[in-house]
């Protein structure tokens, strides 16, 4: 069985990113095999519960306030649009429903109040939940954890040598701060970066050295291809070349051996062959759904489609937490 390990070196690291492309999907594919399961794919469910009007910069983003994009300033949701929703996502096949506000912190007031509220419906749902908030301290996520979440999201986007290019309004150290906050109350981590940011390779590979370093790997870790939005500051980068994001998948899958890869966003660009390599090279974890917060995603149907021809199946939702409990009786 893999050994899961904690003391990667970036030079390691670098000479797995680096191998020859075949003999990297054969050996991330290896390891993706050794765990049992490895058909299996988490399908979540992202939902933009306030959309737009945030006041960081990351210049990717079309929710900042500052860039002129087509994004309109949505306020929160109430709690019952949001089980609507969950109940839609889990009829298509999700097992995890991620909800996302633009913010760049949680502040403790009545819009905080009712995403415990949220958290606390869908969870009785029987849907794994998931946020991503912003910045969080420690009280806020032991309060999230007390509601039932069951996992947060905090991208690292990229490595901390390239941060301040990316976004100027918080430090690479606030995002480490808000995961440590999250690992304190118990809730699984989601942690990962964004591709094709102009970043590079050197950055792809301190970035995922950062991840998994870490005293425990993030359970979850999303690999997103950039979707260029008009508007923003990176309107005009190329698409990434699938050949990179299969590099990533890969090298995290082999590094990060018990972690779910998330494809995530970028796979309206992507054929089934594509996606194939990816789920190939270590994937097991999509978004599903029309959007992904505010850019295109493929539909449910079209996904379960691509199952069907792959021979993948949908994640249970609670898998790990199952697992665990049989473990204990």
């Amino acid at each position: 069985m893999t050994e899961v390990r904690h003391n990667w070196t970036k030079e390691e690291i670098a000479e797995i990113y680096n191998a020859p492309l075949m003999d990297l999907i054969y050996r991330a594919a290896t390891i993706h095999r050794e765990n049992e399961d490895y058909a299996e794919v988490q399908i979540s469910s992202l939902l933009s519960i306030k959309t737009g009007g945030c006041p960081e910069d990351c210049s990717y983003c079309p929710q900042a306030a500052r860039y002129h994009t087509d994004v309109e300033v949505q306020a929160l949701m109430q709690v019952d649009q949001v089980v609507n929703a969950a109940k839609k996502a889990k009829e298509g096949g999700a097992s995890r429903l991620c909800m996302g506000a633009a913010w760049r912190e949680v502040r403790d007031n009545r819009d905080f109040d009712r995403v415990l509220d949220m958290v606390k419906a869908v969870n009785e749902m029987d849907m794994e939940v998931c946020c991503t908030l912003g910045m969080l301290n420690e009280h806020q996520a032991q309060r999230l954890a007390d509601a039932g979440l069951y996992a947060y999201n905090h991208n690292l986007d990229t490595s901390e040598d390239d941060y301040k290019r990316i976004i100027t309004t918080r430090s690479f150290d606030d995002r480490l701060n808000t995961i440590e906050n999250v690992r304190k109350a118990k809730i699984s981590v989601c942690s990962g970066g964004i591709v094709g940011l102009g970043e590079t390779t050197d950055d792809r590979i301190s970035m995922l050295h950062t991840l998994s370093t870490m005293k425990k790997h993030p359970e979850s870790v999303p690999i997103n291809a950039l979707v260029p939005v008009k508007g923003t500051p990176m309107e005009d980068r190329p698409r990434v070349p699938i050949q990179d994001m299969v590099r990533m998948i890969a090298t995290a899958r082999i590094i990060m051996p018990k972690s779910v890869v998330r494809l995530s966003a970028g796979r309206t660009e992507m054929s089934l062959s594509d996606q194939a390599l990816c789920f190939m090279a270590g994937a097991n974890s999509i978004f599903a759904g029309e959007k992904l917060l505010t850019t295109p995603n493929p539909t449910f149907n079209e996904d379960m489609q691509m199952f069907e021809t792959l021979g993948l199946t949908p994640r249970e939702s609670f898998k790990e937490r199952k697992k665990a409990q049989v473990v204990e009786n």
